[in-house]
């Protein structure tokens, strides 16, 4: 592997993530996050930016994680990465978010739309891996 090019990949996959995160995890069902506002670590209009800046760590680690795993298994084709992509939803993320949302009381519209922001993850990481590996 050309690791000149995976670095650039997961610098490049953090940067467009951070969008789809912000969409599907911030943007949509936003009035949904206050249905339960107990549950949430810090009241309303505190300051989250260090949150923002640990979970994008977590986020760039998941597409270097993500981007290996491709790449380790050969799998870099438009058809294997959306196989690839799935597998790794079903196997995590989306086991994750909807335990969250029966056992707590995350609203199943911001389960729902965490779920579709993960896939989106995986896929927009999985197309990079394509085209830069």
């Amino acid at each position: 592997m050309n690791w000149g090019r995976y670095l650039l990949l997961v610098v490049i996959a953090s940067g467009v993530t951070a969008f789809s995160d912000w969409l599907f995890m911030g943007v949509l069902f936003h009035d949904k996050y206050m249905a339960a506002p107990e549950m949430w670590r810090y009241p309303a209009g505190s300051s989250e930016r260090r949150l923002v800046i640990y979970s994008q760590l977590i986020g760039t680690l998941s597409c270097g994680a993500f981007a290996y795993l491709c790449a380790q298994e050969h799998v870099l084709t438009i058809p294997g990465i959306l196989r690839m992509a799935v597998i790794a939803w079903l196997a995590g993320p989306i086991v994750v978010i909807a335990h969250m949302v029966l056992w707590t009381k995350l609203h199943p519209l911001i389960g729902a739309s965490q779920s579709l922001g993960w896939l989106v993850r995986f896929i927009v990481i999985g197309v990079l891996a394509v085209w830069l590996l």
